[in-house]
């Protein structure tokens, strides 16, 4: 996965592989979980949890594979901001 951000005085460009989901998902407090659960209707908010999500995650990680290339996040904004993230 590529992480491009261009803005006037910066350009940066940052390799995040796959694998780093999973550290990305553990890091994420419970509480941030909470606040989730909390705007959800009742019968799904029992899934918001960290176990749900990793669970989630590592089933559908094989599918992404095959979409190398993909593109995920295009903006563009009108002072010239630019940011791209693509599998």
């Amino acid at each position: 996965m590529w992480i491009r951000i261009r803005t006037e005085g910066v350009n940066f460009a940052m390799p995040a592989p796959l694998s780093m989901v999973s550290f990305a998902l553990r890091a994420i407090p419970e509480a941030a979980f909470e606040k989730m659960r909390q705007k959800t209707a009742p019968p799904y908010d029992e899934l918001i949890n960290k176990e749900t999500i990793c669970f989630f995650w590592q089933e559908c990680r094989d599918s992404l594979r095959p979409y190398k290339g993909l593109e995920l996040v295009h903006v563009e904004a009108a002072d010239g901001t630019f940011v791209s993230i693509r599998l």
